[in-house]
């Protein structure tokens, strides 16, 4: 009997430790996140080769009336919209009816710029793009208060302006380099919002509606929050997170979240939607595959092709260049990222990101209602780690 019991005994603790499954790793993230109050509330999502491997709705979508997360809450998207919009605009290169290389002035006559020394320079589809076209923003690393002075809406505010105004306040503001000089985070997705209205004959929702969503079957973006009892709450990071106010400033950027429950504000193309992460993934992940349903072969060539040479993505620091809409990785080891050369990265300051590596088939969606604590930092680092050791 104690020599089978002694046995027993060896096997139970010879017997090897329960290794954690990918599932169990993020969730054990996401759970300590929540509990840490980093976010109120969030999505992830990520899919291997098209198949979803994770996906996780945790904590509050509206903490203050107890409202859970759901995995078809509706998140503003912020700059995540420019992946969206320039894909539009893409369909109508796809189609004839722009070109990359076009001068801006050929869609919008009035879009006259002026350098500092009042010449006047040609600037492109391809430049607007590629945050080479000269201008600027008023927050984040440029922080250029000609913007403020011209009452220029960068698409977090709720000033119910046109986009023809907006457009027509932006031409006004010096621009900051000559075009395809430097690479500068700006409004220029905007302008290029306008562009594609103007050149479309239609508005830039319906655009997006025909030319996005409905080749792709979904339907969760939108401009304006068409049902506004899914649209997360938004808070600013702290310890807890504090429902954000009309106003606010966090990390030097000002938030107006009315903005997404408003018709009255032009659509920004720059920072406009709102959407769910599954319909977000779906159309990442069109892009991963190569274009179909939504765009050419061509067209997703220039997409994830870097666009910028050497020119410094200053947001992303070393290994990184950009494409038509979002930061591309060139150098895995000067990123020190675990992604391969390659990968599509951005994200959206009211606390989403994302990541495509098509090399690896990954495609990965992390919406949050917590600026910014979702967007960089500690939370999206860690879910990428765990996620590229199975890879």
């Amino acid at each position: 009997m104690k020599r089978l019991l002694l046995a027993l005994l060896v096997v139970l603790f010879a017997a090897p430790a329960h290794a954690a499954t990918l599932q169990e790793r993020l969730d054990a993230i996401v759970d300590k996140a929540v509990a840490e109050e980093v976010f109120v509330g969030g999505v992830v999502l990520v899919a291997k080769d098209g198949k979803l491997v994770y996906e996780r709705a945790a904590g509050l979508a509206d903490r203050e009336a107890g409202t859970p997360v759901r995995l078809d809450t509706r998140f503003r998207l912020a700059s995540m919209t420019k992946p969206v919009v320039t894909a539009a605009a893409l369909s109508l290169v796809d189609a004839g009816i722009i070109g990359l290389d076009d001068p801006v002035t050929k869609w919008i006559p009035e879009f006259t710029p002026k350098l500092p020394d009042g010449t006047q320079p040609t600037i492109t589809i391809r430049q607007l793009m590629t945050h080479t076209a000269g201008l600027t923003n008023n927050y984040s690393e440029a922080k250029d208060p000609s913007f403020a002075w011209y009452g220029v809406d960068g698409g977090l505010a709720n000033t119910g302006l046109s986009l023809e105004e907006n457009t027509a306040r932006i031409a006004k503001v010096p621009l900051k380099f000559k075009p395809g000089s430097e690479w500068w985070y700006s409004y220029a997705t905007d302008v290029l919002g306008d562009v594609i209205s103007r050149a479309s004959g239609k508005s830039l929702p319906q655009v997006v509606q025909e030319r996005i969503e409905a080749p792709l079957g979904i339907g969760s973006f939108g401009f304006t929050a068409s049902q506004p009892q899914r649209l997360a709450t938004a808070y600013a990071e702290g310890t807890p997170p504090s429902k954000m106010q009309e106003g606010q400033i966090v990390r030097r950027i000002t938030f107006h979240p009315s903005r997404a429950l408003s018709d009255k504000t032009y659509p920004s193309g720059g920072a406009g939607l709102v959407g769910t992460a599954h319909d977000y993934f779906l159309f990442l992940d069109a892009i991963r595959k190569g274009g179909k349903p939504i765009l050419s072969a061509d067209a997703i060539r220039e997409f994830s092709t870097n666009q910028t040479g050497d020119l410094p993505i200053r947001l992303m620091g070393a290994g990184w260049g950009w494409g038509l809409a979002s930061a591309i990785l060139k150098d895995p080891a000067a990123a020190k990222s675990p992604a391969h050369a390659g990968t599509l990265q951005w994200g959206g300051v009211y606390g989403t990101h994302f990541w495509v590596d098509p090399q690896a088939g990954i495609t990965a969606v992390i919406l949050t209602n917590t600026a910014m604590a979702g967007t960089v930092g500690a939370f999206p680092e860690a879910i990428r780690m765990e996620v590229y050791k199975e890879n």
